[in-house]
């Protein structure tokens, strides 16, 4: 479900580098940059990488279109019930922190707009 980042993650293969845990630690730390990650794991890291990438695009995606009402947090967590798929609770908790930033500033604007509006009367 998580397949698709928005880049193309090449993974270089090193008998003598680090595992795939430690790369992505080193990755997420920005030790290690997307063009210039090796590893004695390339496919674990790669995967990891993409899934990382991909969670983060579709949340954004997810939470604009549930500040702009097409569709409710409900039915977006519902598709993950539905196919029996546990949201580990760091990306449940990350969901959950962009939508709030997300409301808050649709909600500042909406108040800007209104008082510029008020304004001008």
């Amino acid at each position: 479900m998580l397949t698709f980042c928005g880049s193309n993650v090449e993974v270089q293969f090193d008998p003598n580098g680090d595992d795939g845990k430690y790369s992505f630690r080193q990755y997420e730390n920005g030790q290690m940059k997307i063009n210039d990650l090796i590893s004695s794991q390339p496919n674990i890291l790669r995967s990891v990488v993409i899934g990382k990438k991909s969670w983060g695009l579709w949340v954004d995606q997810w939470t604009d279109g549930i500040n702009e009402w097409s569709f409710t947090k409900e039915q977006i967590l519902g598709e993950f019930h539905k196919r029996n798929i546990k949201i580990p609770e760091p990306f449940l908790k990350d969901f959950n922190n962009v939508l709030e930033r997300k409301r808050l500033k649709r909600l500042e604007k909406e108040i800007e707009r209104l008082i510029s509006t008020e304004d001008k009367q």
